[in-house]
């Protein structure tokens, strides 16, 4: 008798079952999800939803994907809040409030090779506009400069956000052969990160993890000391956004975010609490 039949009548009900028990978890009041801001995910969100499931046992699934992602999935019901490095702009949701978690910094970064330390406000925007278009013009290695910007086709990532309106003037960068386009926030750091004649603007959360240099601007480090003290002038904030009116599960997740064990516990990880600067 051929019992292949039955074998692979069991092995599809056991495949079927499977899925169901992994795709259950979507449904339940024990599971949040979060995507968004790059900078946020990499700097401190991903640590304190781990610290959260420690204390509560709620998993919090989290993800990047950079900001504009995150306000889609949460426009579309995809996850249950999102993250973002800027302010609200036109075409956002508008059903959503955004809750400042926590401070970061604009900041420069380059490779770990590349000789310059420190750049000015004034070289940073010669840049963009086209202008500098080799290291050498700043004293390195004669070679061109490659500008790795962070930009979708629908709407503003957080940094080219906050570089345009804490540096350009409110500008965008002028378009060339040395800026390179990538999705999110997270990949610029990633391809900075390999590529020697590379130069980004990222922040201060998540480039400290990552391994570049970050350049020092206007001759000031950007220190979470330097930052709190606004010695560093490029300080701006980070938000989780969730609805006007959120399901329980979620207000507890912003409830302990925003506590004072919540703070802590973010300033713990070398990252700006709200209590740490005004």
């Amino acid at each position: 008798m051929n019992k292949r039949p039955g074998i692979l009548c069991l092995l599809f009900l056991m495949s079927v079952s499977a899925c169901l028990i992994y795709a259950s978890p979507a449904y339940s009041d024990d599971y949040l999800t979060v995507s968004g801001c790059s900078v946020s995910y990499i700097g401190y969100l991903k640590d304190l939803a781990q610290e959260y499931e420690r204390r509560t046992g709620i998993k919090v699934f989290v993800r990047g994907g950079g900001t504009v992602g995150g306000l889609e999935n949460l426009r579309e019901g995809k996850v249950d809040f999102a993250a973002t490095c800027r302010n609200r702009i036109e075409g956002d949701p508008e059903d959503v409030e955004f809750i400042q978690a926590a401070w970061d910094a604009l900041v420069f970064i380059v490779h770990k090779s590349n000789p310059i330390k420190n750049i000015s406000i004034k070289d940073v925007k010669g840049i963009y506009a086209g202008r500098i278009t080799n290291w050498k013009q700043l004293g390195g290695n004669n070679v061109a400069i490659k500008v790795f910007i962070a930009r979708t086709t629908r709407s503003l990532q957080g940094i080219e956000a906050s570089l345009r309106d804490m540096v350009l003037d409110g500008n965008s960068p002028v378009e060339g052969p040395n800026i390179k386009l990538v999705p999110t926030g997270g990949m610029v750091e990633q391809t900075v990160e390999k590529t020697p004649d590379g130069f980004a603007a990222s922040g201060f959360t998540s480039a400290r993890k990552r391994n570049v240099k970050i350049l020092r601007l206007n001759g000031i480090s950007a220190t979470k000391e330097n930052i709190i003290k606004n010695r560093y002038k490029l300080r701006r904030p980070l938000f989780l956004v969730a609805p006007k009116n959120p399901e329980p599960k979620v207000k507890k997740f912003l409830d302990f975010a925003l506590s004072r064990e919540g703070q802590r516990f973010i300033g713990s990880l070398g990252v700006l609490s709200l209590k740490d600067a005004k």
